[in-house]
């Protein structure tokens, strides 16, 4: 017998773990090379594993499992032969599993005792404002102690409950918990403070009611309010350089280039891959990078190497329909421009109120290395270049700058 070790290899730079996240397949399947047979979690990214070579396989780790990269975790017999009529299609959806909580009291007879507290557990419970018939007594005959006291906690409201009550648990994936980690330690080790402005969007309402059909037809893609955010956000980055900068130990590093991370929900939570070079970008060569790492992060195909490496990120709260928020900064980066929902206000245009699409935007910054002169200049720049956008990203001529 020809047996292959399948080992985990390493999903990029600094990467020593990853946990099985779902397999595929089912342990004693046949798999044909180079089918996916698992998919790890990093905490980076979702990468799948695909079979080396053609067998039966066995598996040698657990869904949950956290394993180290170079660790075995199955086996294929490569001797064997495929068994007739089988299937190596994967397992139709696999799902984290779910532990429900369900507490069931065994009957009791109920005497004078049942439910009467001691009176030290008296005193607790009523310095907890509970009542001793809402905890389960643990002495004779039901009694109260100290001990049930202490440990009672109380419930959340005072109504008898009349529907269902079970809790459900499951695992938060290895990036999840990343995530996590990441936005608690920005929270602790930033001085991060957020300015706030509102953008008038009718100017690229009508730019878009003009020429999205022609755009669509053309290139293939919508036009968005992604790229007009994006090269507005290009153009102040350069007029404001510290805002493309971060801190690396005693020193602030800045770049001549500006690669975007953008913030998207994918299956296994938040995504935010990167739009390389955004400053050299047309139009729809945005918008197409928009497109292609929506979907790569949407089905679960985006790298590491997509997602690592960006300068400033923009986040967009308001397909979800957020009015306003205080971004998190997206580390090691300086700075975080958060867009909101766009909702028609009463505006005062040329001593006039007259109702306009109006989105809220926040940039969120580190204060240690980005001023407030920076960073209020920086987001005013954003400001007018979507107020007017023909004349600046547009070289006054919008049919050129969309046709490229």
């Amino acid at each position: 017998m020809s047996v292959l070790e399948m080992k985990v290899p390493s999903p990029g730079e600094s990467i020593t773990e990853v946990e099985i996240a779902t397999w595929l397949v089912e342990d004693g399947d046949y798999v044909e090379k180079d089918q996916p047979i698992a998919e790890v979690d990093s905490d980076k990214a979702t990468l799948e594993l695909p079979a080396e070579e053609s067998g039966i396989i066995t598996l040698k780790a657990e869904e949950g499992d956290a394993v180290e990269v170079g660790a075995v975790v199955c086996l294929i017999d490569t001797a064997a032969a495929k068994p007739e009529g089988s299937s190596t299609a994967p397992k139709a959806e696999a799902k984290p599993e779910e532990k429900k909580v369900e507490v069931k009291e065994a009957p009791k007879a109920a005497t004078y005792a049942t439910g009467t507290a001691s009176p030290a557990a008296k005193k607790i419970l009523a310095e907890k404002g509970m009542a001793a018939s809402t905890v389960k007594g643990t002495g004779k005959d039901g009694r109260v102690t100290k001990e049930d006291a202490t440990k009672a906690v109380p419930s959340m409201g005072t109504q008898p409950a009349s529907g269902t009550r079970g809790t459900s648990r499951k695992k938060m994936s290895m990036l999840r918990r990343k995530v996590a980690e990441r936005l608690v330690a920005v929270k602790s080790e930033t001085a991060m403070l957020t300015t706030f402005n509102e953008v008038n969007m009718q100017p690229i309402f009508d730019l878009r009611s003009q020429f999205k059909v022609a755009f669509k037809e053309k290139h293939g893609v919508g036009l968005g309010f992604m790229s007009f955010f994006t090269k507005a956000v290009a153009r102040a980055l350069e007029m404001y350089p510290a805002v493309n900068s971060m801190i690396d130990g005693k020193e602030m590093v800045s770049f001549d280039f500006i690669d975007v991370s953008i913030a998207v929900s994918g299956p296994k939570g938040l995504m935010v891959p990167v739009i390389r070079n955004a400053e050299n970008l047309s139009f729809r060569g945005v918008e197409s990078e928009v497109k292609r790492l929506a979907i790569r992060a949407r089905d679960g195909q985006i790298t590491v190497d997509e997602m690592t490496g960006g300068t400033f990120t923009i986040t967009n709260g308001g397909v979800f329909g957020s009015m306003l928020s205080t971004p998190i900064i997206n580390p090691p980066q300086s700075a975080i421009l958060g867009m909101h929902n766009i909702v028609n206000r009463p505006m005062a245009v040329d001593g006039q109120v007259v109702i306009q699409p109006i989105m809220y935007v926040a940039l969120s910054y580190d204060h240690r290395i980005i001023d407030g002169k920076e960073s209020v200049g920086f987001l005013v720049a954003v400001k007018e270049a979507l107020e007017n956008p023909t004349e600046l990203l547009m070289d006054n001529n919008p049919t050129k700058a969309l046709e490229m």
